[in-house]
């Protein structure tokens, strides 16, 4: 039996989320990965050492560093073209591999060849996606 495909096209799926919960989330989740971030840094200083005040105090440090950083760039970054918009989230995210492991004892050379391998890959997977979805003045296909 044969059915009659959608005139519309494809319809967008529902947003069950609040507005509440969309901005809970803008925030809280940078939080919470700093949190997390702080932490592994910390652990990755002291290298199975005692736990001390300096090490919490670091810990403490690169979480809001991280955070602050996370919301400038989840907040900036989409006001930027797809090329920018790529190679700023796909830098943050090569700092922040390269900086962990930086803190492991490993020498400088081999944290930023880490975070330039790192940053060259998911640039190439966030500009698919931005490129996928906007047309050709860059505007979000929706």
């Amino acid at each position: 039996m044969a059915h009659a495909a959608p005139a519309g096209g494809f319809a967008r799926t529902p947003d069950v989320f609040s507005a509440k919960v969309h901005t809970a989330a803008r925030y809280g989740i940078p939080v919470v990965l700093g949190l997390v971030y702080g932490y592994w840094a910390a652990a990755n200083r002291r290298d199975g050492g005692p736990i001390t005040g300096w090490n919490v105090l670091f810990g403490c440090v690169t979480a809001l560093a991280f955070i602050v950083l996370c919301i400038a760039v989840a907040t900036f970054a989409p006001l930027l073209k797809r090329e920018l918009h790529s190679a700023v989230k796909s830098g943050f995210a090569g700092a922040a591999v390269g900086f962990l492991y930086s803190q492991t004892g490993e020498s400088v050379l081999r944290s930023t060849a880490l975070g330039l391998a790192v940053a060259a890959g998911i640039f190439g997977v966030f500009f698919y996606r931005y490129y996928t979805h906007e047309d050709g003045e860059g505007n979000r296909i929706r």
